[in-house]
């Protein structure tokens, strides 16, 4: 399959990218295209649009980890909320769409709401990008101020957190400061590609159960 990104349609093969300078009205026409379609990821920045067609590892890992967090918060009796898709935009300056976002801190802001309006509700507490093709840039989220965005590149758990004006990596998450989490993330991986997701997810439930 060959890349073909027109008025009418869109086609990508799995895992391209295609970065096309383009006006906030051509990405807004080109999401209406898309319909409520998850494929192709489409992101709007400084001028250009950025599509990309995720690979099924992709799909995959994000929906482990996204289990992962899930679990880590029902461990340590946190309330949230998560949202995927979800589409965030401040209307002719950014549009992401990150794999999954977490209400923690903030849940009640968004409890119940169809809609997030991204200029006046808080933003997600966490997110989650799996970078497979590097598409993923943390700095995205910087017009959002989101607080803590992981990075999940290489097999590697990349931590980072707004401090001021720029994101910092760090070697834990806020959220869970007592968790070593790449080696839950890498254990859970390691059973989910040897069995499946569920194995993966039961066994660190598991493991969690074992610490008391």
């Amino acid at each position: 399959m060959f890349a073909l990104v027109s008025p009418d349609k869109i086609q990508l093969p799995a895992g391209a990218i295609v970065r096309l300078p383009a006006t906030w009205q051509e990405y807004q026409a080109l999401c209406r295209q898309r319909g409520d379609g998850v494929i192709p990821r489409i992101k709007y920045r400084s001028g250009e649009i950025l599509l990309m067609s995720p690979m099924p590892k992709h799909g995959r890992d994000a929906h482990l980890i996204a289990n992962v967090i899930t679990t880590l918060l029902d461990y340590t009796e946190r309330e949230y909320d998560a949202f995927t898709p979800v589409t965030m935009e401040l209307p002719d300056e950014n549009g992401i769409e990150p794999d999954y976002c977490f209400y923690i801190d903030h849940w009640q802001a968004v409890s119940g709401k169809e809609r997030i309006d991204w200029k006046t509700d808080p933003p997600p507490d966490l997110v989650l990008e799996i970078d497979v093709t590097s598409y993923s840039d943390v700095n995205d989220y910087l017009p959002y101020r989101v607080p803590e965005v992981w990075l999940f590149c290489k097999n590697q758990l990349l931590v980072y957190q707004l401090q001021g004006t720029e994101y910092l990596l760090r070697t834990q998450s806020q959220y869970f400061p007592e968790i070593s989490l790449q080696d839950v993330i890498t254990q859970c991986l390691q059973i989910a590609y040897q069995r499946n997701t569920s194995v993966a997810i039961r066994s660190l439930k598991q493991r969690l159960a074992d610490r008391g």
